[in-house]
């Protein structure tokens, strides 16, 4: 349906899925939208790489927390189930452990299954499992009631009395690590329940526990996969913004926000050209929008700010294509370090290459043979590496090889690396080259306590009117579902709605 009822024009900088969600939704609501992308195609950081008959993803490749999605496609009239073939992934994931007893166990997101391979590695937890569940659950919801859907204007609005007793009752002033302590004994145990906070890029020993809820969303929702691949979803958001009219122009990047008498009246396009719009929502890298799009008399955040952020890490991705399938392998598959502890202190402390690195091998041509040519399999291994880290090509491709070999001795990989026959790399310097990502950290901005709910970059300007900002590195975070409500929260700012709770059906309204 094409809308012709205008409200205010908008210019959004990236169509990334922050930026295509806040289209749809400005665009429902009857704005006139403009989307101005650096790059040849949508989709920001959840890219796809087409090479040799395989189909890679170069971004998020966890389909999670459904209810989200579902939400937000409800606002615009759609049925997010005719839109994307989502099926559940059973197994979710399977973890490799290095050089233990218990090799590699399968995790389901259905409880009858889970307790029984939980209890086969600690035996105690028949009794902890379903209380720590439990917590977790509440943590979720509670979060969806009052912290995610909504905006801060300061950190007082979330140093009130009101909020700081949620924040207690979701143990936001207690450490993840110490949280999943207190319920399992095994390093094991531990590692499971630590292990999603690498993809918010934070580390479980400064992470408030309040995170837990993510526990709540791989062990008891599950983990669903899009038929196609993760980019049909970027590939519905564009469908569904077109459809009300926004414009989208690739291959155009913009050089500087226009602003005059501290309002946003605007862009100017690396070719000198100069846009102009009411309203102005950058879904590019904030410290890129602050930093480099601003003049400093209009940045709400200094360059030392930004230096003082925890980052979150970059990576090293290996795209592999492998003239051969291994029944070994799941879609989703973790190798979990020996030296826990070690590995996050060379991510985050001693910023230097991780001797014994976590790391994740996405193998979506499982659950979907359309991404690979018959008989084969399409890989992709994302490796944490500190995003200050620098090294010469030659030190990342030798890094890589024994990144490789690891794969084919924790994973029992006969002939792995002989079976290779595409690889490419991908590290901080392609981040920071495609996306304008800070010193070319894969997320943004960590989720520490310090980096959570009303201290994280705030999604409106400080200093320059209708100047807006959504995305992973704004509140509410890091993620897919985490960018759709930055989204609704970006709507929110602009009409002025102070509500905590998601925004309803036909609420979208010109």
């Amino acid at each position: 349906m094409m809308y012709t009822y205008m409200q205010k024009s908008v210019i959004i900088i990236g169509a990334g899925v922050g930026g295509l969600a806040t289209a749809c939704i400005l665009g429902e609501a009857g704005y006139n939208v403009t989307i101005y992308e650096k790059n040849s195609k949508p989709g920001g950081v959840a890219g796809t790489l087409k090479a040799k008959g395989y189909q890679f993803e170069t971004g998020p490749s966890w389909y999670l927390m459904p209810d989200v999605f579902e939400q937000f496609f409800s606002l615009l009239g759609e049925d997010v189930h005719e839109l994307l073939d989502l099926q559940k992934l059973a197994p979710s994931y399977r973890v490799f452990f290095k050089d233990t007893l218990y090799g590699a166990v399968d995790i389901y997101g259905d409880y009858k299954q889970d307790i029984k391979t939980f209890a086969s590695i600690e035996p105690g937890v028949r009794q902890s499992l379903p209380a720590y569940l439990d917590r977790a659950a509440f943590q979720y919801n509670a979060a969806m009631d009052h912290f995610l859907y909504r905006n801060y204007n300061s950190t007082f609005d979330f140093l009130s009395l009101k909020v700081i007793r949620q924040a207690r009752q979701l143990n936001a002033f207690t450490s993840m690590q110490k949280h999943v302590e207190k319920y399992f004994s095994t390093p094991e145990l531990q590692k499971i329940m630590q292990w999603p906070l690498v993809f918010l890029g934070a580390n479980p020993q400064h992470s408030p526990a309040l995170y837990s809820l993510v526990n709540h969303v791989d062990l008891q929702q599950g983990v669903f996969y899009p038929k196609g691949g993760m980019y049909t979803i970027v590939e519905a958001l564009v469908r569904l913004a077109k459809a009300r009219g926004v414009k989208i122009i690739f291959n155009q990047p913009v050089k500087k926000i226009r602003v005059r008498n501290r309002v946003a009246r605007g862009v100017i396009l690396e070719d000198g050209t100069r846009m102009s719009a009411d309203i102005v929502v950058s879904n590019t890298d904030i410290a890129h929008s602050e930093l480099s799009l601003l003049n400093p008399e209009h940045r709400s955040y200094s360059r030392h700010y930004f230096k003082k952020r925890v980052l979150a890490p970059s990576a090293l991705m290996i795209h592999l294509g492998i003239k051969k399938r291994y029944r070994n392998l799941q879609h989703h598959n973790l190798i979990f370090s020996q030296a826990w502890d070690d590995n996050f202190k060379s991510l985050f402390d001693k910023k230097k290459w991780p001797s014994d690195p976590s790391f994740y091998v996405s193998n979506p041509s499982k659950s979907d043979r359309s991404l690979a040519p018959r008989g084969k399999d399409t890989l992709s291994v994302v490796v944490p590496l500190p995003a200050t880290l620098r090294y010469t090509d030659k030190e990342l491709e030798t890094y890589a090889e024994w990144i490789i070999g690891t794969i084919e001795q924790t994973m029992h990989l006969k002939d792995f690396r002989q079976n290779i026959e595409y690889k490419k790399l991908v590290s901080a310097k392609d981040f920071q080259e495609q996306f304008n990502s800070y010193q070319g950290s894969a997320l943004g901005i960590g989720h520490t306590l310090k980096q959570t709910a009303a201290f994280r970059p705030r999604n409106v300007s400080r200093k320059v009117h209708h100047l807006y900002y959504v995305g992973a590195n704004t509140t509410p975070g890091i993620g897919l579902p985490m960018c759709l409500i930055s989204a609704q929260l970006v709507y929110k700012r602009i009409i002025g709605n102070t509500d905590a709770k998601p925004l309803s059906p036909g609420s979208l309204k010109p």
